[in-house]
Parts: C-alpha cells; sequence; structure tokens
C-alpha cells in the first residue's frame, strides 16, 4: 500500500531524478538506452505471452535453447542483434518496427 509517506519519498527521489538527467546530458543518455532495451525486451516477452507459448516452445521453433530465450527476455543479452529481435517477433506472427525520431528538447 501507498502511503501518505511513502508517496511524499517516492515523489521526492523522482524530483531528484528528474534534477540528475537535466543537469548531465551522459547521463541522460544512458539512462535513455537502457529503457528503450528495456522496452524491447519487454515487447517480445509480451507478444510471446499473448501467443500463448512457453520459452521453451518458442525455443524449439527458433532452434535455439530455452536459456537463450530467458536471457533475451530478461535483459540479460548484451548487444541483442537486430536479426535477432526480427527471427524472434517473426516466429510469434510479429513484425519489428524501427523508428527513428527526433527527441524532444528539454
Amino acid at each position: 500500500m501507498n502511503t501518505p509517506k511513502r508517496a511524499k519519498t517516492q515523489s521526492a527521489v523522482m524530483n531528484w531524478m528528474d534534477e540528475q538527467l537535466e543537469q548531465n546530458s551522459r547521463l541522460r543518455q544512458q539512462v535513455e538506452e537502457l529503457l528503450n532495451e528495456m522496452r524491447i525486451e519487454q515487447d517480445l516477452l509480451a507478444l510471446r505471452q499473448r501467443k500463448g507459448l512457453s520459452q521453451q516452445q518458442l525455443a524449439k521453433t527458433l532452434g535455439v535453447s530455452q536459456p537463450a530465450i530467458a536471457k533475451i527476455e530478461s535483459g540479460k543479452v548484451k548487444n541483442l542483434e537486430l536479426r535477432t529481435v526480427v527471427r524472434y517477433a517473426t516466429a510469434l506472427g510479429g513484425s519489428v518496427r524501427i523508428e527513428v525520431r527526433r527527441r524532444k528538447k528539454r
């Protein structure tokens, strides 16, 4: 349960983080990169779950091991290749769209 004291503490932490990101462009870039990676991993996991497949079933379809699927979904794979993301999504009936857009100025 979110108590008023806890909500106030969370708000203070979020404000502090916003200030840090505003002041440090390198940190902001690192955080944005990490968030983008996490979105991809979560999208892949959600796609597999919507199809009702286990990690083992998807692994068999892709010709990889179940631990390989678990690593992808948990973010433990560093430098996840675009080819891997496309194979994963396609095997589940999904598609991949890469969109590069200009970031809003702060």
